[in-house]
């Protein structure tokens, strides 16, 4: 049987990779365990890449890496330094100390800690956890949560990919779209423009076909798959569409804001604070969409009181009430099949 090929590493990874190696080591690095180490280039070699087709491979990330103003050094021997056969690599770490003089607040290293677990350990895949291993047996210590660096964001809308493809292609797409209060889904067919995120969601602006108008559709609300068509629209129509939709945005949130109590020093504090504006009775809060700002209030239980709108109040309770029946019905040991 046929050998499973190797999971393919996109290059961008591959070249995060190698900063981290590179960062990682005080002596350098040589081209030989570089290759053989490092994931993306090892991946190549045990699928047979040639010596020499890896090793323009790794001339060109240098060169890519330079051009993005990494310095990598080349140490050479130090009895004939142009003798560049065992040369080895590395990257200052001096060149990403910071200075003696900079410090953080609680409230920054806070958010700087947040920031990091995008890139956290559990980022780490298994060739990850070999090329570390590899790495230290050379003598070299490295910190796991820098290894971890390697990139392994994900987008919680399953539309999303499909959406960016269409928009840099310019195709029009069809998706299933149901709103609040709809029994079922409308199938939409529309000419997407941009994708925008706020208030910490996703949303793509677009031409609706349908009613010849512009329309902002919530990428939550979107029930199944996106379909991109053979037709095409003309890619003009992209320019300044982030910006028209992200203003529409905050003309409708505008319009709708809510009158909240929030208990000090608590996640909703923090969380809605930086979209907030002192109030006598609180703080009031603009938003775009009662129902999904329903479900944001809702998730933090007693620490936020709705004091207006009272639409928006019942909507909370019943999202409160809801959770506690499911609760207890799971706790009522006869609910039990």
């Amino acid at each position: 049987m046929p050998a499973t090929a190797p999971a393919k590493i996109p290059p961008e990874e591959r070249l995060v990779n190698l900063v981290v190696a590179l960062i990682a080591t005080d002596q350098g690095l040589t081209k030989d365990t570089i290759l053989s180490s490092v994931a993306g280039y090892r991946e190549q070699s045990d699928a047979g890449a040639s010596k020499d087709a890896l090793e323009k491979m790794f001339e060109r990330d240098k060169e890519s890496l330079r051009g993005l103003g990494v310095p990598i050094e080349t140490i050479g021997d130090w009895a004939d330094p142009d003798d560049l056969r065992e040369a080895r690599y590395r990257i200052p770490t001096a060149e990403y100390e910071l200075p003696e003089d900079i410090e953080f607040t609680a409230a920054e290293l806070a958010l700087l800690n947040l920031a990091g677990g995008v890139w956290s350990e559990s980022s780490m895949s298994d060739d990850a956890r070999s090329g570390l291993r590899k790495i230290r047996a050379l003598g070299d210590l490295v910190d796991e949560p820098i290894i971890g660096f390697s990139p392994r964001l994900s987008l919680h809308d399953p539309s999303f990919p499909a959406l960016q493809q269409a928009i840099e292609q310019s195709r029009v797409v069809t998706f299933p779209y149901l709103k609040p209060g709809e029994e079922a889904p409308r199938v939409r067919r529309v000419q997407p423009l941009a994708l925008v995120e706020y208030e910490g969601r996703w949303h793509v602006f677009g031409i609706d076909l349908d009613v010849a108008a512009d329309r902002t559709f919530l990428l939550s609300r979107i029930v199944g798959s996106v379909t991109i068509t053979r037709e095409s629209f003309d890619a003009a129509l992209r320019d300044g569409a982030g910006e028209r939709a992200l203003a529409g945005l905050e003309e409708v949130a505008a319009r709708h804001s809510a009158l909240l109590e929030v208990n000090p020093g608590t996640e909703a504090a923090l969380r809605l604070a930086r979209r907030a504006k002192p109030a006598e009775q609180g703080i009031r809060v603009p938003y775009v969409d009662g129902h999904i700002f329903a479900d944001e209030l809702a998730s933090y239980g007693p620490e936020v009181r709705v004091v207006e709108p009272l639409d928006l109040r019942d909507r909370v309770i019943d999202r409160l009430a809801a959770t506690r029946d499911l609760h207890r019905e799971s706790s009522d040991p006869g609910s039990a099949p």
